[in-house]
């Protein structure tokens, strides 16, 4: 598999802020081949697409997910939603075409397409 998974789960700071840690909460993903690359699809309920930031840097992926705040009426009793943001990371092979990286989002689930370069594709299986 050209698209690998990093350890995830680590405090990272948040761009643009002071050097605290955050932690992140993990989406649920499904990675699929196609013959033009991969489709990954990251499940981050309360996340919409301005919520949504997939960058590409030194050969990592990195999906972020900003949930916007849940709102709460009432004295809480029990909690198990968490309003953490999501973050997923993954190192990318350098056959992937890091220029044809394409996001949709839809109903919380991430849709996110990453091309392969035209050379590897004879590779696939």
């Amino acid at each position: 598999m050209n698209i690998i998974p990093k350890q995830q789960n680590e405090p990272a700071p948040r761009k643009g802020e002071d050097s605290r840690q955050i932690q992140y909460q993990t989406p649920l993903v499904d990675v699929e081949s196609t013959e033009d690359g991969y489709v990954i699809r990251a499940e981050m309920p309360g996340v919409d697409k301005a919520g949504l930031e997939i960058t590409v840097d030194n050969g990592e992926l990195t999906i972020l997910g900003h949930r916007r705040n849940l709102q709460i009426s009432g004295e809480p009793v029990h909690r198990e939603i968490r309003n953490n943001d999501f973050r997923r990371v993954y190192e990318l092979d350098p056959t992937i075409d890091t220029e044809k990286v394409k996001a949709r989002i839809s109903e919380g689930l991430d849709h996110l397409i990453v091309g392969q370069a035209i050379a590897s594709r004879a590779n696939c299986p």
